[in-house]
């Protein structure tokens, strides 16, 4: 079980601001070992709270605050372990200077062993494990450093041990601890955890046995006890290096998928794109065909309105020019038949006045006598005036 999945963790979300995880390490935390005491399995209250700090990202003055508070020495505890675990290692010394000679007390573990803050500090800057689990490794020539300057002081530049074991075994305190806890732990941290044949052989029961003696057949099964560790060992870095290719290749099939992805999208968008201008192109070439059509029809309806046009004036003008022709030619009809007519009516009425001329006076042929017959006229006079001679074509 690692802090993330902790139920005490869980229930610090609720914790929003800095003083409020001030006030739960002062209620709650009575030693800064990394996992909880007794039987039970899991991260320690003081390092869900120091995990809860590192997800907050102090800064300067709120670690200052932390280092320097007065209400309990474990709130000043984790300050020291958060600057031990984030820390640039090469600015370690000048944070913890001011305190390697501070002589308050209280007691790191939860066995009771009372030290004073400037031993702790002390041991977390020279140790390499922190009961049991690993800090960030400090650099040798940052270290000799350190101890340089601890020596300057006239202090003491060995491990004493308030923090557990120097060795990757651990104190016989800590080496009751399930080993799945202190690698959950270390884990938690970003660290490399300790290995699991070195934690089993530090369990109790194991210690309980007296060492084998040192003869030849104890000395055989020792290298063979040996070599099954390291078989096991390497059998556990090729299962994760495995494990870590099989992570990688699920990476990238999965960038691969969001790549192909990405590139559908892109497609998707350029084919919209086109099909918008096709559907823009079609718009405008039916706009130009309507206008082209309506423009022709114009123009035909022109044509043929002019066309209609001088067609009409065209048979107007071959009606008017007929009838002007068949009016002239019944005048020319009229004046032809007009002196056939006179002629005619000439012809009977000068027939119709002989025959009443002959009813009146007889036939001039059957009178012979010549010189009578001018004067039996009463009408006759001597004037040299022609009369009407009976029976003749014409008179005047």
């Amino acid at each position: 079980m690692n802090i993330l999945s902790s139920d005490y963790f869980k229930e610090l979300y609720r914790l929003k601001t800095y003083h409020e995880v001030i006030d739960e390490i002062y209620n709650q935390v009575d030693h800064v070992e990394p996992w909880m005491t007794g039987n039970c399995r899991g991260p320690s209250t003081a390092f869900c709270l120091l995990y809860k700090f590192f997800t907050m990202k102090l800064t300067v003055k709120q670690m200052h605050g932390l280092l320097k508070h007065e209400d309990s020495p474990y709130i000043r505890a984790v300050g020291f372990l958060y600057l031990r675990y984030a820390a640039d290692p090469k600015t370690l010394w000048n944070w913890f200077e001011p305190y390697v000679k501070d002589e308050e007390e209280f007691s790191p573990g939860s066995n009771g062993r009372m030290t004073t803050m400037g031993v702790y500090v002390r041991d977390l800057l020279l140790g390499q494990y922190y009961f049991d689990t690993l800090f960030p490794r400090i650099p040798v020539p940052v270290m000799r450093q350190i101890v340089a300057n601890l020596e300057k002081m006239k202090l003491p530049s060995k491990h004493t041990g308030v923090t557990g074991d120097t060795t990757r075994h651990g104190s016989d305190d800590t080496a009751r601890r399930p080993p799945s806890v202190k690698a959950a732990l270390s884990v938690s941290f970003g660290q490399r955890a300790p290995h699991r044949a070195s934690t089993r052989d530090s369990s109790p029961v194991r210690r309980t046995i007296p060492p084998p003696s040192f003869d030849k057949g104890s000395s055989d099964d020792l290298r063979s006890r040996r070599s099954q560790s390291r078989d096991y060992s390497d059998r556990e870095y090729l299962e994760r290096d495995k494990e870590r290719d099989r992570d990688r290749d699920r990476d990238k099939d999965r960038e691969r998928y969001r790549d192909r992805d990405r590139d559908r999208d892109r497609d998707r968008i350029r084919d919209r794109d086109r099909e918008r201008g096709r559907d823009r192109d079609r718009s405008y070439d039916r706009d130009r065909s309507s206008k082209y059509t309506e423009r022709e029809s114009r123009r035909d309806y022109e044509r043929s309105s002019r066309d209609g046009s001088r067609h009409y004036r065209s048979r107007s003008r071959s009606r008017s020019r007929s009838r002007s022709c068949s009016r002239s030619l019944q005048a020319g009809l009229a004046h032809h038949s007009s002196p056939q007519r006179d002629v005619n009516t000439d012809r009977t009425s000068a027939s119709s006045n002989l025959a009443k001329l002959r009813d009146l006076y007889g036939d001039v042929a059957n009178q012979k006598e010549g010189g009578s017959s001018s004067n039996r006229f009463p009408g006759s006079s001597n004037g040299g005036e022609e009369v009407i001679r009976l029976g003749g074509s014409t008179w005047k």
